[in-house]
């Protein structure tokens, strides 16, 4: 099962899932304020409304375990450096090491 959204028959053009993810990612890795984010990802209440819907149907954390898992498998990254808190999500990616 995919975990984006399906596509929409109806109603106002639906934002890129992708875009509306890095958009979130940029928040969360940046610590910056929803206000703040680049206009490259879009006007900064829609990445903000699709975090909110993605964190309370729990397609957010989904997300997030998937990459987890990926860097993980990949090496990417030590996963005992980098803390995704599960609770928060918007709140922040936060680096041991920095």
């Amino acid at each position: 099962m995919d975990l984006m959204s399906a596509t929409q028959k109806t109603g106002r053009p639906r934002h890129d899932d992708r875009l509306m993810l890095n958009g979130i990612l940029w928040i969360m890795c940046s610590g910056a304020a929803w206000r703040d984010l680049p206009e490259r990802f879009g006007a900064w209440s829609t990445v903000y409304q699709r975090y909110r819907d993605w964190r309370n149907d729990g397609t957010l954390e989904d997300i997030l375990d998937r990459l987890r898992t990926r860097v993980n498998e990949d090496g990417v990254i030590d996963m005992e450096s980098w803390i995704l808190d599960p609770i928060l999500f918007g709140g922040r990616l936060i680096n041991d090491c920095a």
